[in-house]
């Protein structure tokens, strides 16, 4: 690989700072390394995540600008309230985590970064109590969900699947309900979609993103994720 990016060596705590992201492709930082919990939360403290092809070495990213949502702010739709109310639909948190990132990977039809190693690699950070996953299942049957990561005060959204539709979206609300139970104020997107946007997320610089991540995971205690 030719571009001018830093290569990661064995320490996993080494990463270069964000501001030294490429412009294009947008937020590329770093590259090597490995996908062990220590570098992986390393990386997301930092506001930094990983995101590669299979043929690629692992590949670090830090875009700017940075989507991002606040959890008190989502306002579910009148539709999707109804929906709620009327008790079709079961959430779970933290019940099925290799499940949902499995569905995850299979909801992409053109390919996916949630590769097995992706996949083991997270599913290591559900054991440690880093990882979690908001399941909505009708009739027992698992139908949509997502995961990400919690630090402190600040969850980084990975991906969400629905094999039914608004599955993932009720997922979601259950999700924003805990977070600002929790005294949570950001969750990171990553970067922006319009699927996103419907569910209230906007850009952020990254100077302002990496403030508010850094105040968020000093100042909350992580809070139990016990299984409702």
């Amino acid at each position: 690989m030719s571009l001018p990016i830093y290569w990661l060596d064995d320490d996993p705590a080494l990463f270069p700072h964000p501001s030294q992201a490429l412009e294009e492709p947008n937020g590329l930082l770093a590259a090597g390394g490995d996908l062990s919990p220590q570098r992986l939360l390393n990386a997301y403290s930092l506001g930094i995540f990983p995101w590669y092809n299979e043929d690629e070495p692992i590949l670090w990213w830090s875009p700017s600008p940075r989507c991002i949502i606040r959890p008190a702010e989502f306002k579910p739709s009148k539709s999707l309230k109804k929906l709620i109310k009327k008790g079709k639909f079961q959430v779970t948190l933290n019940q099925s985590f290799e499940q949902v990132i499995v569905n995850c990977a299979n909801a992409r039809s053109e390919g996916t970064w949630i590769n097995q190693d992706m996949i083991n690699a997270y599913c290591r950070l559900n054991e440690l109590g880093y990882a979690h996953s908001i399941e909505c299942r009708s009739e027992g049957k698992l139908i949509g969900g997502l995961y990400g990561l919690a630090l402190g005060g600040v969850f980084f959204g990975e991906s969400m699947f629905s094999t039914e539709s608004n599955s993932s979206k009720i997922a979601f609300h259950f999700l924003c309900e805990k977070l600002t139970l929790w005294g949570f104020k950001l969750i990171d997107c990553q970067v922006h979609s319009d699927h996103l946007e419907s569910l209230g997320a906007f850009e952020t610089t990254q100077e302002s993103f990496l403030d508010e991540l850094e105040a968020g995971i000093a100042t909350l205690t992580q809070p139990e994720w016990h299984n409702v």
